[in-house]
């Protein structure tokens, strides 16, 4: 760890300095936020966060453990280099991974934070005023399902209200849950108090996006057990009113809650798959569901990406990059595989669309570094490999700002060189690292 931290600090200075591609705008560029942050599990850079980065207004900000696990907010102009940040009076577990960061801005300016969560209280406060770095005291939001949170994720509706979705329970008997925020009221009231039940026998793990007509579109895996070998299937759900009822693809109203009976089934993956948890999920201009994670399609195969999508009358599965490195899911805890999660990404090319998948490959070809991989549709299915940094990254995930993505066409994400051991965060410790943004435009012959 200690040799490659004089490279993250190297790379963290680096403003439009390219990576091995040969296609002229396929790199990234880093803007440092703070030269020392906790690494020693991936809990500032995990995936499926929704999300530790968010633009409002021309302002972006974020949110990160400091090396005393403090949370860190910081802000800047969507146009400067420089970050402002401040040091909240919260601590949090950032030895477990789980315990992550989530925070959104909602119509009138203030930031909501949720933050150390592994089937814990909540923790949840607001910024002072709008655009405040400030929070204010910890409190509650509705004082129902607030004593066993996990995996919290904000949304912010078209119209500036905010949504909550998270766990209540624990992996393998766990049900979701989801809160609306109004900003004319002031006040959260929940809408889903069981959402998805796993009906005590497993748990589903999930993501949700919104579209640009404001459908929400979630997609989960079910797990057996805390055994992530138990994975198995993508499910699909769509809700036109911010979650208060809910229809498959195809519009079919679905009773709520919704359970391993009545879901409907994007992908059939059998238990035993190496389906890694949890599915990453977009939806194109015109509301068609992509989702992705990876999994191996046969008996003895290695694990790689599928993309599952809908845009006819049917799911369909592409393959995604081939990965060279066999490997095994499977075990309890916050596990260290050689790939990361991948968040994806759909972009209009004229007529047809280009799908982007982020990710960090460990293998021979990726050299632990921030990967895209960029493929056409419909087209030949050629997968465009970038690295968009020179150097590795450790067992860094990714997280999307979702405002930078849909009204620059940007791709915005916390890079931080990180530290996850496999099954368990606290066996060991590891130097802070710097924290940095990458800012990656693709296509573009430059950055700005």
């Amino acid at each position: 760890m200690t040799a490659r931290l004089p490279l993250l600090i190297g790379l963290l200075a680096l403003v439009g300095a390219r990576a091995t591609s040969e296609r002229p705008g396929d790199t990234g560029r880093m803007i440092p936020i703070a030269g020392a942050a906790w690494a020693g599990s991936s809990v500032n850079v995990v995936a499926n966060i929704r999300q530790s980065v968010f633009t409002h207004a021309g302002t972006q900000f974020a949110a990160f453990y400091d090396a005393d696990r403090y949370m860190v907010l910081a802000r800047r102009a969507r146009d400067a280099d420089r970050w402002e940040t401040r040091r909240t009076p919260y601590q949090g577990n950032a030895a477990d991974a789980h315990n992550s960061i989530s925070l959104v801005v909602d119509g009138a300016g203030i930031l909501h934070v949720a933050w150390d969560h592994h089937a814990s209280p909540l923790n949840y406060a607001r910024g002072v005023a709008p655009g405040s770095i400030e929070l204010g005291p910890r409190m509650a939001m509705t004082s129902q399902l607030e004593s066993r949170v996990t995996y919290p994720q904000f949304f912010r509706l078209p119209g500036g209200d905010v949504l909550f979705l998270y766990r209540d329970g624990a992996s393998g008997r766990g049900t979701l849950a989801l809160n609306r925020y109004a900003v004319a009221t002031g006040a959260w009231t929940a809408v889903q108090t069981n959402l998805i039940d796993g009906e005590g026998e497993r748990s589903p793990y999930w993501d949700m996006t919104i579209d640009r007509q404001g459908t929400l579109h979630l997609a989960w895996i079910w797990r057996e057990s805390p055994d992530v070998a138990t994975n198995h299937d993508i499910c699909y759900a769509r809700s036109a009113d911010a979650g208060r009822t809910w229809s498959d693809s195809e519009g079919a109203r679905v009773a709520v809650p919704i359970t391993a009976r009545t879901a409907e089934y994007a992908a059939r993956i059998p238990q035993g798959s190496n389906l890694m948890n949890s599915p990453a999920i977009t939806a194109d201009d015109e509301g068609h569901p992509y989702v992705t994670t990876y999994w191996s399609a046969a008996s003895g195969a290695a694990p790689r990406f599928h993309v599952v999508f809908r845009d006819g009358p049917a799911w369909h599965t592409i393959d995604g990059p081939a990965q060279s490195e066999a490997f095994t899911l499977a075990g309890g805890g916050t596990k260290a595989p050689p790939i990361s999660r991948a968040v994806v990404l759909v972009e209009p090319i004229g007529r047809s669309r280009q799908i982007h998948l982020v990710y960090r490959d460990a293998g021979p070809s990726g050299g632990g570094r921030v990967i895209a991989a960029t493929r056409a549709m419909p087209g030949p299915g050629t997968w465009t490999i970038r690295q968009l940094i020179p150097g590795p990254v450790g067992s860094w995930e990714p997280a999307v700002d979702p405002e930078a993505w849909v009204g620059l066409r940007e791709v915005h994400m916390l890079v931080q060189h990180v530290t996850q051991r496999d099954g368990d965060d606290r066996t060991g410790a590891a130097a802070p690292t710097p924290i940095g943004l990458l800012v990656w435009r693709p296509g573009a012959e430059g950055l700005r």
